[in-house]
C-alpha cells in the first residue's frame, strides 16, 4: 500500500535523453508519464480516452489528487493492471462504466464516478475545491487541453461544454478562432505558392514547474495523451508542452519554457506524430536563440522592410548614405508603414556584399568582395537594435557558392540570412551591362544546402534566402529551387521604373506559383521608379509580400 504519494528523484543531466513516445497506444504512453515521476501514488485516476470531455475532466481530478491519470478499457490491459501493481493505490477512481481496469491492488478502494460530463463535474469539484470556473470548449482537440491546463495552474473548478449533447471525440484536433482560449495563440501556415493562409488556432499549453529535468512535447494531434502528461506534470515538478508535430519551431513559447525550466530538460519525450527533424529542430527549442521579432520561424507572421545598398557606397543605394546607428534609425519609420494587425514588423539591411565590377579585378571574376572588419559595425549596428541583415551577392563569374563562404562567420548569427542576385551571375565570356545575368537552380541548391546545415549545425531559428528576379531568364529553371525547412525562400521582384510596368513585371513573374512554396518580396527605388509605390499600394499586391526594400 502506498501510504503517501511519492515521486521519483529529480532526473540529472547523466540522464540526459530523447525518446520518442506512440500516442496510438494511450495506455502505454500514460503509463510512461507515471513511471518518469511517481514512486507510488495514494490516488490514480482511469478514465477511457472514447471521450475527450470526460478525460479532460478526469485530468483535473487527477491533479487535485496528485495523482496520476491512466488510461482503460472494458478489457484487461497487461500496461495497466502492471502499473497499477507498481503504484499500489489506496484509492483507484474509475470513470464511467466503459472501464473495467481489470486486476486491481488489494489495497484499492475503488471508487466509479459518473461517465456523464454535467455529474462528473460536480463530482470533480468536489474534490478540486471552491473557486473560479471554467468551461470546456465545444469543439475539444488542442482547446480542450489548454483550459484544462489553465484550471490546473489557476486552481479553476471545470465545467462540461454549453452542449454535451454530442460527444466530443478524443481524436478531434481542430479549432475554431472564436472558440479560442484565453492565452491561445493563433498561427499560421505556409500556403503553397508562399501565400500565408490561415491555420487552426493552436494554443500555448506549457504545464508544470519544470523542476524534475524530465519533458513532454506532445503533438498537437493526441489531445487525450496531452492530458494525461498536464496531469502528471502538474503535482510532479514535470513539464509538459503541445507541440505542431510537423515543426516544433512553430511556438516560441514552448522554446521559452525549455530554456527557463530550473531542472533543465535533460529527459525529453517525444510523443505522438513528431517530425524526423525534431533531432535539429529541438537543439534549437533548447538552446537556439530567436529572430529579431520573437519567434523561430521567419513566416508567415512576419515583415521585413530593409535599406538596400553597399556599406560606403551611397551611390548603390539607401543604406550607405548614413552611418549604421543612423540607418537604424532611418529605416524603423519606413517600416512602420507597413504594420498591419498580427503581424511583426522587422526593419532590415541589406547589404551588398559583393559588387559586380567591369573590371575583372586581381581574381577574375569580376566582383568585389567587402571585407568582414568593413561589414562588421553593420552587423553589429544590426544585432544590437533588433535589425535583420541579408548579405547580398553579385559574383560576377564566380560561383554563389565560393562568395557565401567567405561570410561564413555572419551567417552564423541567428539575424542574418543571404541574398542571391542572378542578375550580376556572369558565364565565361559575359560581361556586366551587356547582357543579364542567370543562374540554374543546381547552384542555388548548393548553396540552400550549404546554408540548411549551418542553421542546423549552429542551433539557429530559421535563415531567409533571397533570390532577386525581374526576368524570367534570371532563374530559367526556378520551379526546381529546393525549400528546405530551415530556410524561408523569397523571390524578390526588384525591376525598376513606371509603376505599370513593373506591376506587368510582378505579374508575369510571380504567376503560376501557387505550389511552388516560397514567399515573395518587392523592392522600391528612390530615384529610378517613376513614381514610387506606396506601402499602401505595395501592401494590396498579390500574392501579399512579405520582404520590401529600399534602394
Amino acid at each position: 500500500m502506498c501510504l503517501e504519494t511519492s515521486y521519483r528523484p529529480s532526473l540529472g543531466p547523466e540522464s540526459a535523453a530523447t525518446t520518442r513516445l506512440s500516442a496510438e497506444d494511450p495506455t502505454a504512453a500514460a503509463v510512461r508519464f507515471a513511471t518518469d515521476t511517481f514512486e507510488c501514488a495514494t490516488d490514480v485516476v482511469v478514465v477511457s480516452v472514447a471521450d475527450l470531455d470526460r478525460v479532460a475532466l478526469a485530468a483535473r481530478l487527477a491533479a487535485a489528487l496528485h495523482g496520476p491519470l491512466l488510461f482503460g478499457g472494458l478489457g484487461p490491459d497487461a500496461h495497466l493492471e502492471g502499473e497499477l501493481a507498481r503504484l499500489l493505490p489506496q484509492r483507484l477512481w474509475v470513470v464511467g462504466t466503459d472501464v473495467e481496469p481489470g486486476e486491481v491492488p488489494e489495497s484499492a478502494a475503488t471508487r466509479r464516478l459518473s461517465g456523464d460530463p454535467v455529474r462528473l463535474a460536480a463530482q470533480v469539484g468536489q474534490q478540486a475545491g471552491t473557486g473560479p470556473s471554467l468551461a470546456l470548449p465545444g469543439e475539444g482537440g488542442p482547446a480542450t487541453v489548454a483550459v484544462v491546463a489553465r484550471a490546473i495552474a489557476e486552481g479553476a473548478v471545470l465545467e462540461p461544454p454549453p452542449t454535451t449533447t454530442t460527444t466530443t471525440s478524443a481524436s478531434a484536433t481542430t479549432t475554431s478562432a472564436a472558440a479560442t482560449p484565453p492565452g491561445a495563440t493563433t498561427s499560421t501556415t505556409a500556403a503553397p505558392g508562399g501565400d500565408a493562409e490561415e491555420a487552426a488556432p493552436l494554443p500555448v499549453v506549457v504545464a508544470g514547474a519544470g523542476e524534475r529535468g524530465v519533458v513532454w512535447l506532445v503533438d498537437a494531434g493526441a489531445p487525450a495523451v496531452a492530458l494525461a502528461a498536464v496531469a502528471a506534470a502538474a503535482s510532479s515538478g514535470g513539464l509538459v508542452a503541445m507541440v505542431d508535430g510537423a515543426d516544433l519551431r512553430r511556438l516560441p513559447e514552448v522554446g521559452r519554457a525549455l530554456r527557463s525550466a530550473p531542472g533543465g530538460a535533460y529527459v525529453v519525450r517525444l510523443v505522438g506524430e513528431i517530425t524526423a527533424d525534431a533531432s535539429w529542430q529541438l537543439p534549437v527549442l533548447l538552446e537556439g536563440e530567436e529572430l529579431p521579432g520573437g519567434g523561430y520561424l521567419m513566416f508567415p507572421g512576419r515583415r521585413l522592410v530593409a535599406l538596400y545598398g553597399h556599406a560606403w557606397a551611397p551611390e548603390l543605394g539607401a543604406l550607405g548614405e548614413q552611418s549604421p546607428g543612423e540607418a537604424v534609425e532611418r529605416v524603423r519609420p519606413v517600416a512602420a508603414e507597413y504594420a498591419q494587425e498580427g503581424l511583426v514588423i522587422v526593419p532590415a539591411f541589406e547589404i551588398i556584399a559583393t559588387v559586380a565590377d567591369a573590371r575583372a579585378g586581381d581574381d577574375g571574376n569580376y566582383s568585389n568582395e567587402t571585407s568582414l572588419e568593413d561589414l562588421r559595425p553593420w552587423i553589429e549596428a544590426a544585432g544590437d537594435s533588433g535589425v535583420y541583415v541579408l548579405l547580398d551577392l553579385q559574383p560576377g563569374r564566380t560561383d554563389f557558392l565560393t562568395q557565401a563562404l567567405l561570410y561564413e562567420e555572419f551567417l552564423r548569427l541567428p539575424y542574418v540570412g543571404l541574398a542571391l542576385d542572378p542578375e550580376w551571375r556572369l558565364r565565361p565570356g559575359e560581361f556586366h551591362l551587356q547582357q543579364y545575368g542567370s543562374v540554374p537552380a543546381a547552384e542555388i541548391n548548393e548553396v540552400s544546402a550549404w546554408l540548411a546545415g549551418l542553421v542546423r549545425a549552429e542551433r539557429l531559428p530559421q535563415k531567409m534566402l533571397l533570390l532577386h528576379q525581374f526576368r524570367l531568364s534570371m532563374l530559367p529553371d526556378r520551379e526546381q529551387v529546393a525549400v528546405p525547412p530551415e530556410l524561408a525562400v523569397v523571390i524578390q521582384m526588384d525591376g525598376q521604373g513606371g509603376q505599370d510596368d513593373k506591376y506587368e513585371t510582378w505579374a508575369a513573374v510571380t504567376a503560376g506559383t501557387e505550389s511552388a512554396g516560397w514567399f515573395w518580396g518587392w523592392k522600391n527605388f528612390y530615384d529610378e521608379d517613376a513614381p514610387m509605390a506606396t506601402a499602401e499600394q505595395v501592401l494590396e499586391l498579390e500574392p501579399p509580400v512579405v520582404y520590401v526594400s529600399y534602394q
